[in-house]
This record gives structure tokens, sequence and C-alpha cells, in this order.
């Protein structure tokens, strides 16, 4: 590409995700922004203001996904995307997803400063609600404009408190039909989205640039153990049907299938371990475990899920317990697009930044756009791999390098 990238400064980024940092739940350093919530609102304006300050033409859709649109010479043709999320878990810090949205805006105003004029337009997305906090579900705009969740399962879900979807999207101001949010194939060109690693692997290895070229995907089974409760002293245990006993070898069975698959990029874990009565001095009747199975292949992944379905038959039988199953989701990996990743690579050799290729463990609202459009990510590096933590950091100069990166590819693509 012909213009000339001068030294950059990202003075201005930093502080302004600082800011947005401040707009928080909680006390700063803490970062808490749940969807819909008066600090994720506040966020929202904070950062709609900035886009129309470069200029950029915002509109929301009927769940608050915020496209921030820069117009291209050619109106006809479909858009280069970029964008991530701004809410936040409780208890977070400040670069997850913002980085993305607040670097991606960055990287429009670079090349706005350059006099670069690009023929594709390039829309900048605020995914509404990547986090799972308030639904117990992730990248839920991103999953709607993918008709992942189709709007009628959307219209089912609630908070822990029994607020749905639709009292807490219209009482935050986002109206009309769901159905309007869903996207056609096609309505995004491509796709490419910066994101701190949430791994230690680009900070161990010196390198600065991540190219990512799967965003593996989980799976989630929850399984649920009966047994017959009692007392601990006063049952013996020739009799017993303990359910703790039984999740106790479902989930060394679980952790037995995933490595016995002999590929690294299949990984399982059993998160949540409910117990009742949660008593010392009596036997767990039931147990229920909620369990998540990722892989970048996603037939490897359901051959684990599989295994662990057999091990609940035959623990149930050999111990006398009943044992039930539920799929809550099973997410499609993705293969990032190799153009995509060839413009990444010769913009990164361009700017002298330092790259590898690599999985994405953690999955993002890239995985779903996936079905709109071809996509890629880009890593940078974040300090020991920490995220969802107030202690999560990523330095200017690793920010600096992925925004550095993100115009360059932009600039290309959009021409």
């Amino acid at each position: 590409m012909a213009t000339t990238y001068p030294t950059l400064s990202i003075d201005g980024l930093i502080a302004e995700l600082k800011t947005l940092a401040e707009i928080s739940a909680a006390e700063p350093p803490v970062v808490t922004r749940v969807v819909f919530s008066e600090a994720d609102l506040r966020a929202r304006a904070y950062v709609k203001g900035l886009f129309r300050n470069a200029g950029l033409t915002v509109t929301e859709d009927a769940v608050g996904n915020t496209f921030a649109r820069w117009e291209g010479s050619d109106p006809e043709l479909s858009p280069i995307g970029t964008g991530s999320h701004i809410d936040a878990i409780p208890n977070a810090g400040l670069y997850d997803g913002c980085v993305g949205v607040l670097g991606g805006l960055e990287a429009i105003r670079v090349l706005q400063q350059l006099g670069f004029k690009p023929r594709r337009s390039i829309e900048l997305v605020i995914f509404t609600a990547e986090e799972p906090t308030r639904f117990g579900l992730g990248c839920l705009g991103s999953r709607m404009m993918a008709n992942v969740l189709t709007p009628e399962r959307a219209r089912l879900l609630r908070d822990k408190e029994g607020h749905d979807l639709e009292e807490l999207r219209t009482g935050a101001g986002f109206t009309g039909p769901l159905e309007s949010v869903v996207l056609e194939r096609g309505r995004f060109h491509q796709f490419v989205e910066l994101h701190i690693e949430q791994g230690p692997l680009l900070e161990q290895e010196g390198v600065d640039i991540g190219l990512v070229t799967h965003i593996a995907a989980p799976a989630s089974l929850q399984v649920v153990i009966e047994g017959e409760g009692g007392h601990a002293g006063a049952k013996l245990m020739p009799g017993r049907k303990d359910a703790l006993a039984a999740a106790a070898e479902l989930i060394l069975a679980l952790e037995t299938a995933a490595k016995s698959t002999g590929a690294v990029d299949t990984v399982a874990t059993v998160g949540v371990c409910e117990v009742f009565p949660g008593a010392v001095n009596s036997i767990p009747s039931r147990v229920r475990l909620e369990t998540d199975i990722r892989d970048i292949d996603a037939e490897r992944r359901d051959r684990v899920i599989d295994s662990l379905r057999k091990a609940c038959d035959e623990v149930a039988e050999r111990r006398g317990v009943r044992v039930t199953t539920q799929l809550v989701n099973a997410d499609p990996p993705a293969t990032c697009d190799p153009a995509i990743l060839a413009a990444l690579e010769t913009q990164a050799l361009a700017a002298g930044k330092s790259y590898k290729k690599m999985v994405s463990r953690a999955y993002h609202d890239t995985l779903f756009m996936a079905r709109i459009a071809p996509v890629a990510m880009l890593f940078i590096p974040c300090r020991g791999g920490v995220s969802h933590r107030p202690d999560e950091y990523a330095s200017p100069e690793w920010i600096g390098s992925g925004v550095h990166v993100l115009a360059r590819t932009l600039a290309q693509l959009s021409s």
C-alpha cells in the first residue's frame, strides 16, 4: 500500500480507554458493565460520541448492536467490518473487547488523518452482550445477527431477576422487531477483529501480533446425577448411591476423553458442581455438573461429548443412580479467511511487526460473524495472559502495534 505511515501516537486512545474504564458499576480499577445496565448505557453514549466526533454515521439495531460507518467512495459495495464489545463481566479489566472498539476507531482516525479515502465503506461495530453475564449466553448480539439465536428463542431469555430480553432492551431504548437484527450473508464483505490474546504466548515469545487462523468453539453439556441421600454415619458403604461419588467418576471420564483425542486443541472443563444437600454429614443425593468442551474441530469435540454420555450410562447402571444430560449449546468452530490473513501478514511485515499464526482458544463475536462474512482476528499480547480481572493489561506499545496493523489492513481491504 502506497500510504506512508508516520510514527503513531496513541496517547489519545489510551486516555479514551481509561475514561471508558471509569464508566463502571464498581469502583476503579474494577470494571463492571453488564448489558443494558446504567453503566452500559453511559459507556455506549460515550463511545457513540467519539464515533460522531470522527465523522462516522451511527445506527443501532433492535438489541443495541451499534454500527459506525465511514462512507466509502462506492456506497453500492458492501463494507469492511471491524469492532468488538464494550460490556464487561463483574470484576473485569479495561482492555477486553474495548481495544477492538476504540482501537478500530483509532485505526479509522489514522487513515483519515493520512488523507486515505476508502472505496468500500468501513463499518465499526459494537456488539451487544458478548459476555454471558446477564442471560447466561455469550455473544448475544452477534448470535442474533447470524440467526444462530433466533428471535423466537431470544424472546425466552431471562436474567436472574426474571426480566426478559424484550423488557430490558426496550427499557434501554432499543426498539423494533427482533427479526430485523438478522443480517444476510454478504452484509459485510469481510470482517476483522482486534483483541487482546487473553493468553500468554505472544508475550512469552516476544511477538507483536497474533494472526488467528481458527477460533475454537464451545459445547456445553449439563449433567444431573440423582442418587439417594442419607446419614453419613448410619448408611453403610455397600448400599450407597452417592451422587457426588458418581459425579467424580464422570469428571475424570471427561478429562480422560479430552486427553485421549491426542490433539492439544481439545480441552474440557467441569466448571460447576452443585451438590445437594451440601452438608458434611449427609450423603449427596443430587449433583449438577456444567461442562465446557472446546476444539477447533467440531467432529473431534463432539466425540468427546459422546464419550461423556457413554460414561454417564455406564456409571448410572453400575452405581444405581439416575443420570440425565442436556446439551445447552454446541457452536461450530470458525476458520479464518486466507485472503484476510494474507492481508494481515502483508501489513504486519510492512509495519515492521513480528507475528505468529495461532488459534483463539476463547471465542469472540467473530465466531458468529463467520456465518455472515469471511473473517479473521488479530491478537496483541496481554501481560501474563491475564484477562477478565482488574489487573488485565496491554501496554501502549502492544496496542499501538495492533492499531497500526489494523489500519493498514483496513486500508488494503477497503481499497
